[in-house]
């Protein structure tokens, strides 16, 4: 925990080295104070097809999903650092955004916990 996953048009991995852009959140994520490194999970998902602003635009759309338990503000800013890196990166790019959704604990389980 936690897992961000990036949802992207196919031409972000032309753009950039892939590890280039999961190392960046990875990064910014772990830079935040909020997630311990060997937590961090980032995917990277991109669409050859997809209609951006009525067209064939690049975006990226960062899903972070989180324990419960972090202030609204501390959500609010993960998701600023995470857009800013990206947007550094891909200064191009017309659509970079990101939401965060919380885990619940009583209903989260993984390998290590059976």
């Amino acid at each position: 925990m936690p897992h961000f996953i990036l949802d992207c048009s196919e031409n972000i991995l032309e753009l950039r080295e892939p590890r280039k852009v999961l190392e960046a959140v990875f990064e910014t994520a772990f830079s935040t104070g909020l997630f311990d490194r060997d937590d961090i999970k980032v995917r990277l998902n991109p669409f050859k097809h997809s209609l951006v602003q009525s067209e064939a635009a690049d975006f990226i759309h960062v899903f972070g999903n989180i324990m419960e338990g972090r202030t609204g503000e501390q959500k609010s800013d993960l998701s600023y650092a995470i857009v800013a890196t990206l947007t550094t990166l891909f200064p191009e790019v017309p659509v970079i955004s990101m939401n965060v959704r919380d885990f619940e604990s009583a209903s989260y389980c993984n390998k290590t916990m059976i």
